[in-house]
């Protein structure tokens, strides 16, 4: 039996009733980013993604399109699976969807739990209900009578009777975990802010939805009148996915003994960190290890994204100006790690051109031609770039920032030392200055590797080869790129 290390990580599931934005780029790109490093740490990691399509929005939206709802996100979850190859995601990530057969049963496996614990009953209700977040809403979450994340949506008043689950029970349970595991959301303001929710006491959430007027969503086991309410289902794939319940040997080396991290965007923390929690407890089940919680992307000087605006940017638009590993580089090093930030086609521009094209790409083809001019054999030892505090905090901008830090240093030994005036004169302390710069710049790769893959292993190939690149890593973009 292999004593292998096991770590679980996985992102929300976007639905399908959109194309994918940069936002859900971001938060997947980042989580390949941690699949990858505990992948070189020598663990055994499964890297869950996938789509969320059950709810109102898409049953709405197939709709709109005048399609059956199943064709409809059949349809639409090509954009999301291509992602992966698009963003240079890990090959051997799991893809879920929630229309998936086997999801389907495990949710409601886990319904049957969490009601054989006493934490489902049905009663008649009144709620001011955003249809965006798919959520009831209370004074607090509202402003000027809309709900404050989806301030163009108007709230509406329900009335129906449907099956709640006993979030209530868990006030003091959840509080307890919090209690104990100090680091259990990151960053320490969102942990804050999850808990100050919970302590200020918790409702009972509506867990169904009648099926006579929503009809797309997880049959309710045993009552064919109602299907669950889509958080309750979308939230389980992190398990059903594991092959839950049937394949237990799974579910306890990934779940149960893997660590299990979920990454989030901050619109995602109550659900993330209280409500599936909770839920896990009333099933019986371990608790998530650690939630990550990203910011928003907006436009220029903080505008939220949206269509009306002509603001919003396509992942696959960036990758086809710039490339991947740019825009790995910039989802990473360039905007803040768990505030928001702002993105625009400028900043994007000068990011690239002064980290990537400048930077990285300019120090790779300097030290490697004087390498391959006047080295006899290639340089086989790197230095050491120590970035796993960092990451063990997922402060992946800090961690990036370390490796550009290397990277200028290496860029000042250049312009000190001389090399290539100085094998005029002492070859042999030349050749010894550009070894060491060699060295610098294999640890560099070597610390890239989880953030820009692909460029890491080119870079080391050329290093392997003694070689020189034979055209530039990162070509320069002028300001009319910005703008196309």
């Amino acid at each position: 039996m292999s004593d292998q290390k096991s770590f679980y990580i996985t992102t929300t599931l976007p639905y399908v009733n959109a194309d994918p934005h940069i936002g859900f780029a971001m938060e997947i790109i980042r989580a390949d980013v941690i699949a990858r490093w505990k992948k070189l740490l020598g663990f055994e990691v499964f890297f869950n993604t996938g789509t969320d399509e059950h709810g109102q929005k898409i049953y709405e939206k197939a709709g709109e399109a005048g399609i059956d709802t199943q064709k409809y996100v059949d349809g639409s979850v090509e954009s999301f699976k291509n992602l992966i190859p698009l963003l240079g995601i890990s090959p051997d990530v799991h893809f879920i969807r929630t229309t998936d057969e086997h999801h389907i049963k495990s949710a409601q496996e886990f319904w049957k739990k969490c009601e054989a614990n006493g934490d489902i009953y049905k009663k008649n209700y009144t709620i001011k209900y955003c249809v965006g977040c798919e959520l009831e809403k209370t004074d607090s979450e509202i402003e000027n009578g809309h709900c404050i994340v989806h301030p163009h949506l108007e709230l509406e008043v329900r009335e129906e009777e449907n099956y709640f689950f006993k979030f209530s029970k868990y006030q003091k349970p959840l509080l307890d975990l919090y209690k104990a595991n100090p680091n259990f959301v990151v960053p320490d303001f969102r942990f804050n802010e999850i808990k100050s929710f919970v302590e200020r006491g918790l409702e009972d959430f509506s867990i169904s939805r009648l099926k006579s007027k929503m009809s797309w969503g997880v049959p309710v086991p045993g009552d064919p009148e109602h299907v669950m309410y889509v958080w309750f289902d979308a939230l389980e794939n992190y398990i059903s996915t594991l092959g839950w319940p049937e394949d237990e040997a799974n579910f306890n080396k990934f779940w149960t003994n893997g660590s299990p991290t979920q990454y989030a965007g901050k619109d995602n923390l109550r659900q993330q960190s209280a409500m599936w929690q909770a839920m896990l407890m009333s099933a019986g089940l371990p608790t998530s290890h650690q939630i990550v919680i990203n910011g928003f992307i907006q436009g220029a000087n903080g505008q939220k994204m949206s269509k009306s605006l002509g603001n919003v940017i396509s992942p696959t638009e960036v990758v086809e100006r710039y490339g991947a590993e740019a825009l790995r580089y910039f989802v990473c090093r360039e905007l803040s790690t768990f505030e928001d930030s702002d993105f625009t086609w400028e900043r994007f521009n000068e990011a690239y051109n002064a980290g990537l094209a400048n930077g990285l790409g300019n120090l790779t083809s300097r030290i490697l031609t004087m390498s391959e001019k006047h080295l006899d054999a290639p340089v086989v030892q790197h230095q050491m770039l120590d970035i796993n505090g960092e990451l063990e905090k997922f402060e992946i901008a800090k961690a990036m920032n370390l490796i550009w830090d290397k990277i200028g240093e290496l860029d000042k030994k250049i312009q000190e030392t001389e090399p290539f005036k100085l094998v005029k004169t002492d070859t042999e302390k030349a050749k010894e200055i550009i070894s060491e710069l060699v060295s610098g710049l294999l640890g560099v790769t070597r610390a890239l590797a989880p953030f820009m893959p692909e460029t890491a292993e080119r870079i080391q190939k050329l290093i392997k080869e003694n070689k020189k690149p034979t055209e530039p890593l990162f070509l320069r973009k002028d300001s009319s790129t910005s703008s196309l």
